[in-house]
């Protein structure tokens, strides 16, 4: 929120009021003019007996006024009293009393007439009147002997004072007596009791009596009290009290009001208008009355009614003839009510509706002097001319008295004078003075000349032209030095000069002349506007949530005039910031350090100019966890529940949301805290659960967004009665370790679960499905048991019962539980194994008896292994794998299987203690598959025409190899890829001499094996052949010239730092154009051919050693499927090598993969020779 105020818009009251007061024509010191009274003292005037008493009357006038007094209506000549002197060039009286004199010889009416050639003005009448402070008189205090719940009034009669004294109950300590609805202080000074309590008794009951004036206190002597119940009066008491001591004789009953004051039913009050109205009822009644207010017939005014000392004092203020009437009380208790209606007169003194002005006119001018004033009852109006009545004052032809008004005509100049108008009733009196001055004078402007006005744009703009002259000059505004005179709605001129500019604007601003003229002459004067730029606050500090200690910023950006220099204050609570470093004040924003809750409040930004002021606020709350709740108590106690109750902490600004209750076992657990409950934010009681034989206390912990409340203090403690258990242990099981035990377990019941002394547990079993009786043993302070000599894995019916000194717990209920289970018997039998394909058999086996089984049946394993490759009769060490199927599951399948081997297999049923005897061994053989890929393809022997290839056959051959397949093509300096030439050879070679190439040509070639099944995957080498001699001996030479070198090195310099900038790039994420000279590495069988023309088209990102097919693409993160034969065991089985789904089927389904070409291969290793190296520049 922002709010803006103009300087000159909150000074245009001001300076209005100003202006009009010169538009009376305030007449220049330095003309002829009547007196003027301009200070005096108040009308009714109290002294300071001990004080010198000095009496004012300041006047001015031309030539300066003489001064004289009366005393109580008579000349009162200061020459003849030492004790009285008059101040130079001034009326004020000063009489000294320090010196030996006594105020009250000087009391008296006093009124000051000021005086020259051209009038007399005279001050109030002024009462001098010392004022008193009287001591109490000497009386005979009684002591107040009162019977409990009786009403009781102490007196407390000050001396009349002047003025009355300010009237307060104290005891002896100087310590005010307490007030409340009950007891409580009458505006006449007495101590009201609306009824006694034995609390009443006291001896010390003082009233006192400060008169301000005199600056003292006067003390009554102390007031006793004994108050009296009459059930502890006893006879010894009774027999020393007569009758009259005690009031009444009635014991303590309840009573309806009555009123202690005002008496009767009916009273009337008169006040005078303007001053505050005070009407009063006190009541005596038990149970205490309350005090109610109405006006009857109307409304108490809303904006000037207050209540006070416990709504027993109705105060209205400035009151005004509307407010008369009649007002009622009301006093009330249980037992009835009282009334009082009290008739309300508003009177007043004379107050002014017109006061006389004072005139100033030029010979021959007419003019009027009004005197309008009213009262209740209407005042009297009378004139007087320089002090005297006018009926007796000399006579002037110009002047004609017409009740409340004057007419002058045709003035001379001996028309001067004062004239005092009189309005009074039998509530006081007003004077004024008013002076008609006949002057001929010419124009003058008071307004300094070139004054410079400054004011923001949008608001009024007030230039100043006060004048005088006689007869009164007229007034006229221009703009500019040449400018045409103002008029029109955007101005307004104002009688007394000024000219206003109701709204600026920036082309306001200029240089405005002020004419005055009459009929003696003309004058001018020159002002200056300027209009500013407003201030404005463009961004405001915004609401703010901050958690304790943490760090807050309010912003105050502002746009003012470059011409104006603004400061800016920071508020808080309208209030100075607090002196703390925490409070940082930067240009444009206020942070706080390290926020506390003293912070909480709202931050206001002012901004201020010498033209205006803006400011903007914004709340800054400050939230924290809550404080913690406090006054836990305990109510309700039963044996099984008990209410808690507590009292909220301070929820800093951050509502609660709800309450923790949590609970200590003092008997059990001592120091651990435990959850018990949670309850609404809104919720302060909470009925709680209890347990037997538990030393409960408890703790609550507050909720709000923030997060939680440190603990409260914890409750008292509460012991529960033991009982027998409520419940019996949980989580009972049997299960034997050995195969002729049962180990019955259980979850052992916690402290206060146990609901009395001695605990123990009633452990109960006998076979299931078999007439036995039930076997019992009571054991304690252990969670678990153990049965012998049991029959191996046979089911058990079980129970854990608890119980303590006091009883059993309720019947628990039966678990079934078996005795320790042994090895099983016997293996599966009919074992039969289906092989799918090269990588995949299929298993399946009859279930063996579950009476066999001797124990839960956990599954079946499957033992299998290779016993030897058909490709190759060479053995090696057996490695079994194995399979687990959980349940009783008849079919498995063995994934990974290698192709064209020989495997044998057996089956295991397995229970809780671990495998039965192994099935019969199972062989069976897969088929061939594709081969893997030759062990090594390595180039040799290279010339101009010819090259040597050798090759070892696959270490995995999966199979009888048939044929190799060699494919090459030759690569251009520009490397592209040439036609791709396909040579089949027989399995049993293990060379060739590859001829009729070209010389000085690198080859790619593609290498892979077949079997009957299919291609396996290829290895991938480059070559070149060599040059003729003399192309050789011509680059040796070259290469021997000292400038080649120089090349060669600068090349490689230039390749260095291309690699160095190409590595940077790559690390940022950039493109390089290596990549293009890899895809042209590529497979050859991946580039399409064009139809038309047969040369190579766009071919697919793909490893080099790949040949493809056209259309075939590799994955696009480059990476290669496995072959079907290195499917992992993982997806169909348990165990070390994968798991079976219950069924005996993979997890994933299963299917075969479609064969692929390899996507690796081996590239050669060899450096090339310098020949080739120096082709590649070639």
């Amino acid at each position: 929120m922002m709010k803006k105020k103009s300087l000159c818009a909150s000074r245009a009251s001001l300076v209005l009021f100003l202006c009009q007061m010169i538009s009376s024509l305030d007449v220049p010191l330095d003309l002829s003019q009547p007196p003027t009274i301009t200070q005096q003292s108040p009308k009714d005037y109290i002294v300071d007996p001990r004080e010198n008493i000095v009496i004012q009357c300041e006047a001015k006038g031309k030539p300066p006024p003489s001064f004289s007094w009366t005393r109580n209506g008579t000349h009162f000549d200061i020459d003849k009293d030492a004790q009285v002197t008059m101040k130079p060039n001034s009326g004020t009286l000063v009489i000294n009393i320090m010196n030996g004199g006594k105020a009250e010889a000087y009391e008296g009416v006093y009124q000051c007439t000021a005086r020259n050639e051209r009038g007399a003005a005279i001050s109030n009448n002024i009462v001098i009147r010392p004022s008193r402070s009287p001591l109490w008189t000497k009386e005979k205090l009684e002591p107040n002997h009162v019977r409990e719940g009786d009403s009781l009034v102490l007196h407390c009669r000050p001396p009349v004072g002047l003025p009355p004294p300010i009237i307060f109950w104290m005891d002896n300590a100087f310590q005010r007596l307490p007030q409340s609805e009950r007891v409580s202080q009458g505006l006449n000074g007495d101590l009201y009791f609306s009824n006694v309590q034995p609390e009443d008794t006291r001896e010390d009951y003082i009233c006192y009596a400060r008169f301000n004036h005199t600056q003292t206190i006067q003390q009554k002597q102390p007031i006793s009290v004994k108050v009296f119940s009459m059930d502890s009066l006893n006879d010894t008491i009774a027999a020393n009290l007569s009758d009259t001591d005690i009031y009444g004789a009635k014991p303590v009953t309840e009573r309806q009001p009555v009123l202690l004051t005002p008496t009767g039913s009916t009273s009337t009050k008169v006040e005078l208008r303007g001053n505050v109205l005070l009407l009063e009822c006190i009541a005596a009644g038990l149970p205490t009355p309350v005090i109610r207010w109405i006006k009857e017939g109307g409304e108490l005014p809303a904006n000037r009614t207050f209540f006070e000392n416990f709504k027993k004092t109705l105060k209205i203020t400035d009151v005004s003839e509307a407010d008369s009437g009649n007002y009622k009380c009301i006093a009330r208790n249980t037992l009835g009510s009282a009334h009082h209606v009290i008739s309300v007169t508003v009177k007043a003194a004379p107050y002014w509706i017109t006061a006389p002005r004072n005139l100033v006119l030029s010979p021959g001018e007419h003019g009027n002097l009004i005197c309008r004033a009213n009262g209740n009852p209407k005042p009297d109006i009378s004139w007087l001319a320089n002090g005297v009545p006018i009926a007796i004052a000399p006579e002037d032809p110009s002047r004609k008295v017409d009740g409340d008004t004057i007419i002058f005509s045709h003035v001379q100049e001996r028309s001067s004078a004062v004239y005092q108008c009189n309005a009074s009733n039998e509530y006081g009196y007003l004077l004024a003075n008013a002076f008609v001055n006949v002057l001929a004078e010419p124009p003058r402007i008071l307004t300094p000349a070139n004054k410079l006005y400054q004011v923001i744009a949008d608001s009024p703009a007030l230039l100043d032209c006060a004048y005088f002259g006689s007869p009164k000059p007229e007034i006229e505004w221009f703009k500019g030095v040449k400018g045409s005179i103002l008029r029109g709605n955007e101005y307004v001129f104002h009688d007394n000069g000024t000219l206003e500019i109701p709204v600026a604007q920036k082309d306001s601003t200029g240089t405005y002349t002020c004419v005055a003229r009459n009929e003696l002459g003309k004058t001018q004067n020159e002002v200056q506007l300027e209009v500013k730029d407003p201030t404005m606050i463009i961004k405001q500090p915004e609401y703010k949530v901050i958690q304790r200690y943490g760090q807050v910023s309010f912003e105050c950006i502002i746009k003012h005039d470059s011409t104006l220099s603004p400061t800016v204050i920071w508020l808080k609570d309208n209030d100075e910031l607090p002196d703390d470093e925490r409070f940082l004040v930067g240009k444009d924003n206020l942070t706080i350090m390290n926020v506390t809750d003293k912070d909480d409040g709202t931050y206001t930004c002012i901004v201020n100019t010498t033209l205006d002021s803006v400011s903007a606020s914004a709340v800054l709350t400050v939230v924290a966890r809550p404080n913690p709740p406090f006054d836990l108590e305990l109510t309700g106690q039963l044996e099984r529940s008990i209410e808690l109750s507590w009292i909220p902490g301070d929820e800093n600004n951050s509502p609660i949301t709800s309450f923790v209750i949590e609970y200590e076992d003092g008997l059990h657990e001592p120091g651990v805290w435990h959850y018990q409950t949670e309850v609404p934010g809104t919720q302060t009681t909470v009925q709680l659960k209890l347990s037997p034989y538990v030393n409960y206390s408890f703790r609550v912990i507050a909720v709000n967004e923030i997060g939680r409340s440190q603990p409260s203090e914890p409750s008292e403690q509460y012991l529960t009665k033991s009982a027998s258990p409520d419940e019996n242990p949980s989580n009972v099981q049997g299960i034997g370790s050995e195969p002729d035990n049962l180990v019955i377990t259980w979850e052992s019941l916690k402290g206060f679960q146990s609901n009395g002394p001695g605990l123990q547990y009633k452990v109960s079993w006998r076979q299931k499905d078999v007439d036995d009786e039930w076997t019992s043993v009571i054991v304690a302070n252990v969670s678990k048991y153990i049965v012998s000599g049991t029959p191996t894995f046979v089911p058990y019916e079980i129970k854990v019962q608890a119980l303590n000194d006091l009883g059993y717990a309720p019947e628990p209920s039966v678990v079934i539980g078996h005795s320790g289970e042994d090895l099983p018997m016997v293996a599966p039998g009919n074992v039969q194994v289906f092989v799918i394909n090269s990588t995949l058999a299929k298993v399946h086996w009859d279930p063996v008896p579950l009476k066999t089984v001797r124990g839960h049946l956990q599954g079946y394993k499957v033992y299998y292994w290779k016993v030897q490759s058909l490709s190759r009769r060479s053995r090696r060490h057996v490695e079994k794998k194995i399979l687990t199927f959980r349940g009783n599951k008849t079919v498995g399948m063995l994934p990974g299987l290698e192709p064209y081997s020989s495997y044998k297999l057996n089956v295991r049923v397995v229970n809780g203690k671990g495998e039965g005897p192994a099935s019969p061994d199972k062989l069976f053989r897969t088929p061939e598959g594709v081969p893997g890929s030759p062990s090594f393809l390595k180039i040799t022997n290279p010339t101009l025409d010819s090259l040597t290839l050798e090759w070892g056959s696959p270490t995995h051959p999966n199979g009888v190899l048939t044929s190799y397949i060699l494919k090459f093509q030759p690569i251009n300096n520009t490397h592209e890829l040439g036609p791709l030439v396909e040579i089949r050879i027989p399995a049993n070679e293990s060379s060739l001499i590859l001829k009729n190439l070209n010389y000085s040509t690198r080859y790619k070639f593609y290498f892979n094996a077949q079997t009957s099944v299919g291609s396996g995957n290829q290895i991938t080498e480059e070559a070149v052949t060599i040059m003729d001699e003399a192309m050789a001996s011509r680059q040796v030479d070259i290469a021997t010239q000292g400038w080649f070198i120089g090349l060669m090195c600068a090349v490689a310099l230039l390749i260095l730092i291309l690699l160095i900038v190409c590595f940077i790039r790559r690390n940022k994420g950039g493109k390089y154009p290596v990549k293009e000279k890899e895809d042209a590495h590529a497979d050859p069988e991946i580039q399409p051919m064009k139809e038309d023309d047969g040369t190579f088209g766009e071919y697919s990102d793909a490893e080099d050693h790949k040949p493809l097919k056209k259309g075939s693409r590799t994955p696009s993160d480059r990476t290669v499927k496995k072959e079907d034969s290195d499917d992992s065991l993982v997806d169909y089985g348990e165990g070390v090598n994968g798991q079976f789904n219950e069924d005996g089927s993979f997890i994933g389904q299963y299917s075969g993969k479609k064969e692929k070409e390899p996507a690796e291969g081996n590239e050669s290793s060899e450096a090339p020779s310098p020949v080739n190296a120096m082709n590649s520049f070639v």
